[in-house]
């Protein structure tokens, strides 16, 4: 399987749930803190902790510690990289649509 193929995978998971949908939108706006997105979520820091694991292991965010908590901003590159990956993927290659049966 090609390296591309996993992190592609990383990538449409974080892009497939609902709440990781709502948390790329409110850092739409700007860093946000961890303490602050629990807030808005009105979830645990353990279900932050998770969602937001599974954003920055796509790339899409970033995360800083600032003591104990950690601050979460949207990653330029990880965007264009997502969005390239699924041009590549949804655009046709063929020339002409052959049939495979005659």
């Amino acid at each position: 399987m090609k390296a591309n193929y996993v992190k592609d995978a990383k990538i449409f998971k974080a892009l497939c749930d609902v709440k990781r949908l709502h948390i790329l939108e409110l850092l739409q706006s700007g860093e946000k803190c961890a303490c602050v997105l629990i807030e808005e979520m009105n979830m645990g820091q353990s279900s932050i902790s998770y969602h937001m694991k599974v954003l920055c292991e796509s790339g899409l965010v970033i995360g800083r510690q600032e003591g104990k908590w950690t601050h979460y901003r949207l990653n330029k590159e990880g965007r264009e990289y997502a969005v390239k990956r699924l041009l590549e993927l949804t655009t046709s290659t063929a020339e002409n649509n052959i049939k495979c049966c005659k």
